[in-house]
C-alpha cells in the first residue's frame, strides 16, 4: 500500500512539472515600455530570446537615429531590439537592446520581478555598473 501512495504522488509531481512552463519562458509574451509608448512582444527562437516592437503610440514612426543609414527609412513597429539573451538560472544575459530613441545598442541583462508583472531592463556598456534601468510592465 506504500509503495502505491508513493508511485501515484511522484508520478502527480512529475506530470505537474512536465506540464509547468520552464522558468525560462515566463519571459515570453508582451510588455509595455516603462514610457507606455510602446508594446514589445518577447519570443523564443532556438534557445535564444527576442523582442520585436509590435505595437505604437505612433504608428509609421521611422527609425531616423539608426546608425545604419540603409535602415533609417524602416518601420519602428516590427523591429527587433532585444536580441540573442540566454537563460542563465535567473536572468536573460549576454544579450543587447537597440534603444530607438538614441539610436544606440547596449549590452543588456532582463530579470523578470513581482511574480511575473514586471522586467526590469539593464542596458550597460561594458560593465552592469554603468548602466540604467528600465521597468516595463505586462500589458493589463
Amino acid at each position: 500500500m506504500k509503495k502505491a501512495i508513493l508511485l501515484l504522488l511522484f508520478s502527480c509531481v512529475f506530470v505537474s512539472m512536465s506540464l509547468a512552463e520552464p522558468p525560462s519562458d515566463v519571459i515570453l509574451g508582451d510588455w509595455i515600455s516603462q514610457q507606455k509608448d510602446g508594446k514589445i512582444t518577447v519570443y523564443k527562437q532556438g534557445d535564444k530570446y527576442y523582442g520585436k516592437i509590435s505595437w505604437s503610440k505612433t504608428p509609421g514612426k521611422k527609425d531616423v537615429k539608426n546608425p545604419n543609414e540603409a535602415l533609417r527609412s524602416r518601420d519602428l513597429l516590427g523591429a527587433v531590439i532585444l536580441k540573442e539573451f540566454t537563460f542563465t538560472g535567473s536572468a536573460w544575459e549576454k544579450g543587447t537592446i537597440y534603444d530607438p530613441h538614441s539610436g544606440k545598442t547596449y549590452d543588456c541583462i532582463l530579470k523578470v520581478k513581482d511574480n511575473n508583472k514586471t522586467l526590469d531592463i539593464r542596458g550597460f556598456v561594458g560593465v552592469t555598473m554603468f548602466g540604467r534601468t528600465s521597468t516595463w510592465t505586462r500589458p493589463q
